[in-house]
């Protein structure tokens, strides 16, 4: 119920509605990063990737959880190739290595970015 604790405390603040494919930047070479929303040990992202992505390894602190929502990707996920297309989502767990390989030109890839602290993480 609203109001929260959390939100009582300005823990928390509402947040405009917003269309995550709206006004997309539109990266030359790597990959535009926006903060959506940082609260406590969570952090969203939109990510928009150019069709010449920099191929940087990534070794995070915290869980990742990729939803792209539009264009095609290749991944390497702790050594293994992943194909992802519109719609697809992946768990990447803390300290696992990985990198994006190759992304769409058209259309470009949107990604959502979900990254919290590995001791929130509950398996289903």
């Amino acid at each position: 119920m609203y109001p929260t604790p959390a939100y009582e405390a300005g823990e928390v603040r509402p947040i405009k509605p917003a269309n995550i494919l709206a006004s997309l930047p539109l990266p030359t070479t790597g990959e535009a990063f926006e903060q959506i929303l940082h609260c406590r040990n969570l952090r969203i992202e939109r990510i928009v990737s150019s069709p010449e992505p920099e191929t940087t390894r990534y070794d995070q602190d915290q869980d990742e959880w990729i939803l792209l929502m539009q264009g095609a990707a290749s991944l390497e996920i702790a050594g293994d190739r992943v194909e992802l297309g519109a719609g697809d989502y992946w768990f990447i767990p803390a300290h696992t290595p990985h990198r994006v390989l190759a992304t769409s030109a058209e259309p470009r890839c949107v990604w959502l970015a979900v990254h919290l602290d590995p001791s929130d993480v509950q398996a289903e």
